[in-house]
């Protein structure tokens, strides 16, 4: 017979010092001002010998390297095997990624600020177990919209495209002690946090806003996870996928008024039974460029671009090295995987920023009623585009194309679905 399901919640502020720079857009922009605290949030579930964590924190994305250094500090210090660790992706926080083009890695604030508030809000949640019941809402959500905007000319801009898919699932995970006393909420939805635009204020943007008005009206502490926003940005009123500070309250606003709805129209379900599996994620990988092609297509690029245009000149660069020191071709990539499912709800991390219609998919050939995929959780390996949309080009297909020497295949969105089908399978056994 299994136990009670028990939770516990730790949550910590991770806000950088001001004048540091900003992630998001180009390596020349610094914060002049806090706008909100950015937060990180753990939540801690045990059942039996099953433990398992899941870390909101209000940043950009992690770099793999500090997410698996992080893991291991907070698996050591709370004796909890399985961490999930997932970044909202506010454009308006400081550089944890070191992505070129964007800015180095802020060193100093990922070792004096980051790593010890993560360890400290982990340990809080492993001490704080509590028995708890789940409760899960659903609304339908227009917070997001499709962002790869068509022009007239077939071109594709960051913008809004009204025809273009997105996710408007919004789901809300309620947690409470057996009398009722609310212990936690975790709400899942995917859409950029880009409202506030390239600022100066650090903040949480629209994410920000929705969670506050939602821990005023549960009394709980409560997490936002992104999900399959690669291709989505916030419905701003200005018809584009960034704007200011106003936009960000603008639009959490709205998303407070649906999270807040799928809350209180929450209900208990039956036990939460708690699982964890693990696996591998193998990825086969495309031939390089050839030689040639690079050598012409880097002479075409500037070293001292930003952006996606400094990554393109690393990327042709990388290729070239890659020929000088006869390095060998690898065949696939492996990413390690780690599904928590309580209950028919399952947590799916992607180490990407995953398009909408590749969680939607995965969604509805899932054996769970609620399948929560995480965009950039556990690390970060830049865009993951549907295949159909490759064609079409773009920011997010360009990020794809060149973020590794050898390119994944075009067909990867099937097989990441398929590698991770295989694995709840396994675990709904």
């Amino acid at each position: 017979m299994n136990e009670q399901l028990r939770i516990g919640v730790g949550k910590r502020d991770i806000t950088p010092k001001v004048g540091r720079p900003l992630f998001g857009y180009r390596p020349d922009i610094f914060s002049k001002s806090v706008n909100d605290a950015l937060t990180a949030t753990a939540v801690a579930f045990c059942q039996n010998d099953t433990k398992a964590m899941i870390i909101s924190a209000t940043l950009g994305v992690f770099k793999t390297e500090l997410a698996d250094k992080i893991q291991r500090v907070i698996t050591e210090k709370t004796k909890i095997p399985h961490v999930i660790l997932s970044a909202t992706h506010t454009h308006s926080g400081p550089n944890t990624s070191g992505i070129t083009g964007w800015g180095d890695i802020d060193h100093e604030y990922c070792d004096d600020i980051l790593l010890p508030r993560l360890t400290e809000a982990a340990a809080e949640a492993a001490c704080s177990l509590r028995d708890a019941k789940l409760g899960i809402g659903v609304v339908k959500s227009r917070v997001g919209i499709n962002r790869r905007q068509h022009g007239a000319d077939g071109k594709i801009s960051l913008g809004q495209n009204p025809w273009g898919i997105y996710d408007d699932t919004m789901t809300v995970l309620r947690f409470a002690e057996p009398c009722g006393k609310p212990l936690a909420s975790i709400v899942h939805y995917g859409a950029h946090c880009t409202a506030a635009g390239a600022n100066t204020e650090i903040t949480r943007d629209w994410a920000g806003f929705m969670l506050d008005r939602l821990e005023k009206e549960s009394g709980a502490p409560a997490a936002f996870i992104n999900g399959g926003f690669g291709d989505v940005g916030p419905r701003l009123s200005n018809g584009a996928t960034t704007g200011d500070i106003s936009h960000a309250g603008e639009i959490g606003g709205m998303a407070a008024l649906d999270a807040v709805l799928a809350w209180k129209n929450s209900k208990n379900t039956e036990p939460a039974n708690l699982s964890v599996k693990t696996g591998e994620l193998i990825l086969p990988l495309k031939a390089r460029l050839p030689r040639e092609e690079a050598q012409k297509l880097f002479e075409q690029t500037n070293e001292n671009a930003v952006n996606i245009e400094a990554q393109k000149h690393r990327y042709y660069k990388n290729v070239l090295a890659s020929y000088q020191n006869k390095e060998p071709e690898e065949k696939q990539l492996i990413i390690p995987q780690t599904l928590v499912s309580l209950g028919n709800v399952v947590f799916v991390p992607f180490m990407f920023e995953v398009f909408s219609e590749i969680t939607m998919r995965l969604r509805h050939y899932s054996p769970y009623e609620h399948t929560l995929c995480m965009g950039t959780a556990n690390g970060y390996e830049h865009y993951l585009p549907s295949q159909d949309q490759l064609c079409r080009g773009g920011y997010e297909v360009g990020m794809f194309q060149t973020s590794r020497v050898q390119s994944l295949c075009d067909n990867t969105d099937d097989i990441i679905i398929r590698e991770n089908l295989k694995l709840m399978e396994n675990m709904k056994k």
